[in-house]
């Protein structure tokens, strides 16, 4: 069996890291998401959930929630992974969206094992920019929902697109956004049933990041 359960962010990284698991032959039976303390918007990515239910939806799979601090996160990370384990038995292997960070790997094959599964990085090692590329290409529809001030507010809402990677580059961005300046919601993917419409309702700041607040239209 090859059954996996997609730490599932709803950026670009989680979803294509999904689609070349799948290509690889393994099958998907849940999405996990970790939620900030109020249980309102995604740890990482500041998604609401209403959101990731509807990029699950979409999908056709279920989607795990739970809340944590940073200071907990990796002791709530392996309970709840272990819950999920019990859960649905059939599941083998954890997805993961990571790239080239060493020590994220690591992270993940420690929580991975300590709820008896093996983790997976089906874009480890790949080229940056290459990656993101590829994301385009196989139609991957994803757009810039948070970003550093580098960036500033005005990139909130602009789709990932080769032009984009171009005008980044050029900036000193990386492609993918590995170092934090930058992170996606994904509104389509080969595997998505629809499309999801999304509204930016208005640009936040929290320290010298910028938030999209955004709702699901439709």
């Amino acid at each position: 069996m090859m059954n996996f359960l997609c730490s599932w962010s709803g950026g670009k990284d989680s979803t294509y890291a999904f689609f070349k698991a799948m290509k690889l032959g393994y099958k998907p039976k849940v999405l996990l998401n970790v939620m900030n303390e109020l249980g309102e918007r995604s740890r990482s990515h500041g998604i609401p959930k209403s959101i990731l239910q509807a990029q699950a939806k979409s999908i056709g799979l279920p989607i795990h929630f739970f809340s944590s601090s940073w200071g907990d996160y990796e002791t709530n990370y392996i309970k709840h992974l272990k819950e999920i384990a019990r859960q649905y038995p059939t599941i083998t292997h954890t997805v993961f969206g990571d790239i080239d960070i060493e020590s994220h790997r690591e992270w993940e094959e420690k929580v991975s094992k300590a709820a008896n599964l093996k983790a997976v990085l089906p874009l480890w090692q790949g080229n940056r920019r290459e990656l993101v590329l590829e994301m385009i290409d196989v139609g991957i529809e994803a757009i810039i929902v948070s970003c550093n001030e580098v960036l500033g507010p005005r990139f909130l809402g602009k789709i990932i697109t080769k032009e984009l990677v171009e005008e980044l580059e050029n900036m000193g961005i990386d492609a993918c956004g590995e170092n934090g300046e930058f992170h996606t919601l994904v509104v389509n993917a080969p595997f998505f049933k629809y499309r999801l419409c999304v509204e930016i309702l208005e640009n936040q700041q929290n320290g010298n990041y910028n938030f999209a607040l955004l709702k699901l239209v439709g």
